[in-house]
């Protein structure tokens, strides 16, 4: 499985108003770079010989310091506002809009020691904070807050809230420009996974549709022995357990493979979603499962039944985790307990989801087109741990983009099934079934191995204006 190599690069404003403490701003400065490279990020910030004190609080410090952060615009995921003292509340606001970068801002005020009020030391930060955000509200600016209204950038608290505005970012940033490939027609039989290409779009999220037609003509033209095939089928024998599956649906899948991603990469799309039921087994003679675990164990999230919204979603999750998506199917109550039900799929789940994992047959559809046609699934048991889920859909009558998330965890309570299957809890599972079918929201729902709800949570809601529900 590979690993996002990114490095996270914050845009730094040093707060600073010359009636109070000067000091307070310089050591607060050093503060903050200290704690971001602390964290693995870089920090882009005015020196002590760009403004006074490396900090802003003139018209002037404010537009070079927007200029500095322009001119490293490409970098910039998001801004940081640290208030040491009270800070000039304009200057924030005008650095930003002249900055223009449109990235998370994070407002962070650090805490006045008790023992320490006298006006060599005050700083009055807790005031202040609320100033600087009442004017980036007026300048319609969006913004984060700290868990607490005031914490030192070296505190515990504030080390956690800059990994979660860390993961805010990488949504935003992940999401604007985003390219889909969508792969075959949705499966007549699955009106639920209907989407609006043109909501998306006008949210920055680009559809790049490619007909199964020409995904089986590119495979009829590849040779056994080519060497992106051969490179595919290597992959696919390491990955996971083939014992029982026949080489000529291994080829297949192997071929499938091959030319799904060299696609993608052609078209630089970066996750996808891909037509299965039935078309692929009857005309083709395998399942895609095993291709698209590959795929989203890889980082590179892949839905079934063309469902767009949904690999939407799991990407949202892969964002903020750095870890592997799914797309599964709210499916089964569990026994009587209100709390608990199945998630399951067929199935394409990743690597990363398992207890334990080999390659079988569809039995579902293989009902319907034979056992031979229907090899490639990735069958084993969701492994027990805290999860988070995500569902996006897009609402083209009132045109807008709506959904939900939350956590819970998956169990070893025992299941005996087929496919991907495993136990998930959820506190007041119930309101949630009911939000969602109330709501008319679909059956499917990603999740991912990491809680992360709450950033997703914040990056949809404040930076990309979706209106999603957050099941506590």
């Amino acid at each position: 499985m590979s690993t996002d190599s990114h490095q996270s690069t914050f845009g730094v404003i040093v707060g600073n108003r010359g009636f109070f403490p000067g000091h307070l701003a310089a050591s607060g400065r050093t503060d903050m770079i200290a704690a971001i490279e602390a964290s693995g990020a870089k920090a882009v910030v005015l020196g002590p010989e760009d403004s006074k004190h490396g900090a802003v609080e003139t018209f002037e410090e404010a537009r070079r310091c927007a200029d500095l952060f322009k001119a490293h615009r490409e970098k910039i995921d998001g801004i940081i506002v640290t208030l040491p003292n009270f800070g000039d509340e304009r200057a924030v606001a005008d650095t930003l809009r002249l900055a223009g970068l449109n990235v998370p801002v994070l407002i962070q005020a650090t805490p006045d020691t008790a023992s320490r009020m006298t006006i060599a030391d005050r700083r009055d930060s807790f005031c202040g904070k609320m100033s600087a955000c009442n004017n980036l509200t007026q300048y319609r600016i969006p913004y984060s807050l700290t868990t607490l209204h005031t914490e030192a950038p070296q505190s515990a608290t504030f080390t956690k809230d800059l990994a979660w505005f860390s993961g805010v970012c990488r949504v935003v940033k992940g999401m604007r420009g985003l390219r889909v490939g969508a792969l075959g027609a949705r499966p007549a039989a699955f009106n639920t996974v209907r989407f609006s290409e043109k909501l998306l779009e006008s949210n920055g999220i680009s559809i790049i549709t490619l007909d199964l037609s020409e995904v089986l003509g590119r495979i009829e033209k590849m040779k056994d022995d080519d060497p992106a095939a051969q490179a595919k089928l290597a992959a696919i024998r390491a990955y996971v357990d083939t014992a029982g599956t026949p080489a000529g649906p291994l080829m297949k899948m192997a071929k499938l493979g091959a030319v799904i991603e060299g696609w993608m990469q052609e078209t630089e799309v970066s996750i996808s979603a891909i037509q299965c039921w039935t078309s692929l087994e009857e005309y083709f003679g395998v399942v895609p499962c095993t291709v698209m675990s590959m795929m989203s164990d890889n980082l590179m999230s892949s839905a079934c039944e063309v469902d767009i919204c949904g690999v939407v979603a799991m990407h949202a999750l892969r964002l903020a985790s750095g870890t592997p998506s799914a797309l599964l199917d709210w499916n089964n109550n569990y026994g009587e307990d209100p709390n608990k039900a199945v998630c399951f799929h067929c199935s394409n789940l990743p690597k990363h989801f398992f207890a334990d994992v080999k390659m079988d047959f569809q039995q579902i559809i293989a009902g319907t087109v034979g056992r031979d046609n229907t090899y490639g699934t990735c069958v084993g048991r969701v492994k027990a741990g805290a999860m988070s889920y995500a569902r996006f859909s897009t609402t083209d009558v009132q045109g807008k983009i709506t959904g939900y998330v939350g956590g819970g965890q998956f169990t070893n309570d025992p299941l005996e099934t087929f496919g991907g299957a495993g136990v998930v809890e959820i506190q007041r599972m119930q309101e949630l079934l009911r939000y969602i079918c109330v709501n008319g929201f679909e059956h499917h729902v990603a999740a991912n191995f990491a809680e992360v709800s709450d950033v997703v949570y914040e990056a949809a809601t404040r930076y990309l204006g979706w209106e999603i529900y957050w099941h506590k």
